[in-house]
């Protein structure tokens, strides 16, 4: 039999005036890629206002689904689109009553900073292909990563599918596709707006507008097979004012809402 040891700090017990739980307890958090800095942000203050610790785990969402589908020591599953946390919750691995969308964001086309591209979407075959330039488009797995997808959609809409395809190069997440461009190893790429925001050797060509792609909606819930109370109080303060001015100071959105 297995014993789990969770890590105890003194602060577990000194229970003052800071409010602190009388035992400080670490959750485990799987989070997309694309949270990389502001859920760094969040954890920190997460865990000076409670002094429980945050150990963050970032990769696609459709690897971190299967990593939990196949039993890895999660108790904060964070996805990129509500497909994938479907998966999991169908499985039956979510604790009911947890679920709930915590952020948006956008999508948007990026160059090198550096490099000469066109300043609006090139939205007619000719201009795509001119903005190209016989280069690679970089963009995260289009058929299972959530801002692969996203683009995938968004360049069908425009009827741009076809002529983009054998030029994409494709990446296990959307921060590798990032980092192609940032290093000149795509010319164009395409990656949420807080990925090119993060990014000082990349700019933004033009975003994508809404309606070109799904909504992009960031789900959250605890995984029931974890520490459940400690991971829906990570929970309640990523959603909470506190939590949410982190999120919106790196540039992601309120949650999209949900049409009655």
């Amino acid at each position: 039999m297995f014993m789990c040891a969770r890590r105890y700090t003194l602060a577990a017990f000194l229970v003052g005036a800071s409010g602190l739980p009388a035992f400080a307890e670490q959750i485990t958090v799987f989070a997309a890629a694309s949270l990389g800095g502001a859920l760094d942000e969040v954890a920190e203050e997460f865990k000076a206002d409670t002094g429980h610790e945050v150990a963050l785990s970032f990769a696609g969402s459709s690897i971190l689904a299967r990593q939990i589908a196949l039993g890895a020591p999660a108790d904060v599953f964070l996805s990129a689109n509500a497909d994938w946390m479907d998966v999991v919750e169908d499985a039956g691995l979510l604790t009911d009553g947890t679920r709930r969308d915590f952020a948006g964001n956008e999508l948007v086309l990026i160059a090198p900073a550096k490099q000469a591209t066109p300043t609006n979407l090139p939205e007619t075959p000719k201009s795509f292909t001119a903005a190209l330039n016989g280069g690679r488009l970089s963009m995260a797995l289009v058929d299972a990563i959530p801002a692969g997808q996203y683009g995938k959609a968004a360049l069908m809409h425009w009827g741009l599918w076809d002529i983009a395809k054998p030029h994409i190069v494709e990446t296990d997440n959307v921060r590798a596709a990032l980092a192609l461009v940032a290093l000149g190893e795509a010319r164009l790429g395409v990656v949420y707006a807080t990925d090119a925001r993060a990014e000082p050797k990349v700019r933004i060509v033009e975003h994508f507008p809404a309606g070109t792609h799904p909504p992009i909606t960031y789900p959250a819930a605890a995984i029931a097979s974890g520490d459940v109370v400690t991971a829906t109080a990570f929970l309640d303060y990523l959603a909470s004012n506190a939590g949410q001015i982190i999120l919106q100071r790196h540039g992601f959105l309120p949650a999209p809402e949900v049409p009655e």
